[in-house]
């Protein structure tokens, strides 16, 4: 198995060393890790954390590549924030430096970060949800140039509502269109482990909404633990992936040259 979202301390928001990331990989017996560091540009408030040189972090993961090629596969990914007014900008950077993986994910809605709270305030769940869920679809169908959706649902992190589950039936249209768009362009879903670390008790999206895109046809499906931490790489694999193979699941995958490249569970 693969670990297709890994953090290092190119993120501001990491600690972690590149190779602590891949002994950890390497001492419970996974086949390849992805970093995945932030590209979030004009990021509210932390704009400074996500500032990357990325000459610096291609060049150095080019070289973890080649000195652990003997004892484990390392893909130079990236973590793309979405948002509307820096779509062009960040395809740059994307198409600059060569990398195997690219995830798109939402961290950013209307120029507010929920992490601090303040997004939620006034707002239903349904509203604050459906608003995220917005957001997606309107990165799916302006932003081509990613691999995989990241953690559908992150917004599930952060939010204090009685009920902080994201369920297909509760958005099924949004997350119906969502899923298609990323069909019918031939990317991916993440299943974001780091949900089992917290208080959600679940992976980021739901099973129920990986149930959904297998049903609309989708196939491609990687697993990430979204680690900053060398104890947290690979963190509740196994849950997944008996889940994943209870719903008849046969393969998660990983990219190589940003191509899918199938695992078989």
């Amino acid at each position: 198995m693969f670990d297709c979202h890994v953090h290092s301390n190119f993120s501001g928001d990491s600690q972690m060393p590149v190779e602590k990331a891949c002994e950890a990989a390497i001492n419970i017996g996974l086949d390849g890790i992805a970093f995945t560091d932030h590209l979030d540009l004009d990021y509210p408030d932390y704009n400074s954390l996500f500032n990357i040189d990325f000459n610096s972090y291609s060049n150095i993961m080019d070289r973890i590549k080649n000195d652990y090629i003997k004892k484990i596969k390392v893909i130079k990914g990236i973590e793309v924030g979405i948002q509307p007014h820096v779509i062009s900008e960040t395809v740059e950077i994307v198409e600059k430096y060569g990398f195997d993986f690219v995830i798109a994910s939402i961290h950013v809605i209307d120029r507010v970060d929920p992490y601090t709270g303040e997004y939620y305030k006034g707002k239903t769940k349904q509203k604050s949800f459906s608003r995220y869920l917005q957001e997606i679809e309107f990165g799916v169908r302006n932003f081509k140039n990613y691999d995989v959706i990241g953690h559908i649902g992150y917004i599930r992190r952060y939010c204090s509502y009685d009920d902080r589950s994201l369920r297909y039936d509760d958005f099924c249209d949004l997350i119906d269109s969502i899923l298609k768009n990323v069909i019918l362009d031939g990317k991916g879903i993440e299943i974001n482990s780091q949900g089992y670390r917290g208080d959600l008790f679940s992976p980021i999206p739901d099973f129920d909404i990986v149930k959904r895109y297998k049903e609309l046809g989708g196939e491609i499906i990687t697993i990430g633990s979204d680690a900053h931490y060398p104890e947290h790489v690979g963190h509740s694999f196994d849950v997944v992936r008996e889940m994943l193979v209870d719903m008849d699941i046969k393969y998660t995958a990983h990219f190589e040259n940003r191509k899918p490249v199938f695992d078989k569970l």
